[in-house]
């Protein structure tokens, strides 16, 4: 008996576009008067970061935090460079992978902590390599992310806001994430889940979960068989 196609949900960096976050803080690190880590869990830094990724902070008055609260001393260029220094690329086979599901007719959407700068440097790799016009968003559905919509997980608020944007039942949807307080989130809200730990990929993984569906399917249960 045939079934419903799972609505897939996916995040961005650690699942399409590969990311490495120590090496921003290295570069940051670099920067930093004493030459020190930057301690980027701290309340008041954290408040930074969650406002840039809502919107409410302007690129310019992102890069005088940095400078304020990390006792950084760059131009725009290093600090822009510093905090790009964390995204990698976005592999072809993986694009090729998302068009092929949508071929075989499941609707996709992606949902992305994410900030101006980031989008900008990501959008300038993706028309650089493959074209794209309109970055990742050329190869989905619908694009969520943080910045444009002033949400940001693993708050409720933003994947009820994708749901309702997409017309999507929660139980139909298969979300694709590499941070597990987000995971958490999406199944409180009654959606499947598929938590992508390194080294699996949606190549690998995705797959399985989609023919598991509507089981849950955990990828880092393989590692130790």
């Amino acid at each position: 008996m045939s079934h419903k196609l799972p609505n897939l949900l996916f995040d961005f960096g650690g699942v399409i576009l590969n990311i490495e976050f120590r090496r921003t803080l290295e570069a940051m690190r670099l920067l930093n008067v004493q030459g020190e880590t930057i301690p980027f869990t701290q309340a008041a830094q954290s408040e930074l970061f969650d406002l840039m990724e809502t919107g409410r902070l302007t690129p310019h008055e992102f890069r005088a935090g940095l400078r304020t609260h990390y006792n950084l001393t760059a131009t725009d260029a290093e600090l822009d460079a510093a905090w790009n220094a964390m995204l990698l690329d976005v592999p072809a086979d993986r694009l090729a992978f998302i068009a092929e599901l949508r071929a075989q007719g499941h609707q996709t959407a992606l949902l992305s902590n994410t900030n101006q700068i980031h989008i900008e440097a990501v959008n300038l790799v993706l028309k650089t390599q493959y074209g794209f016009e309109h970055g990742i968003a050329d190869v989905l559905d619908r694009v969520f992310y943080s910045q444009e919509v002033g949400l940001r997980k693993p708050g409720e608020e933003v994947f009820q806001h994708a749901l309702r944007e997409m017309n999507w039942k929660a139980e139909e949807t298969l979300f694709i994430e590499d941070s597990f307080q987000h995971i958490e989130t999406a199944r409180r809200l009654g959606l499947r889940t598929l938590f992508l730990p390194p080294p699996h990929t949606i190549l690998d993984a995705l797959p399985v979960a989609i023919r598991a569906f509507p089981r849950e399917y955990d990828p880092a249960a393989t590692l130790s068989s």
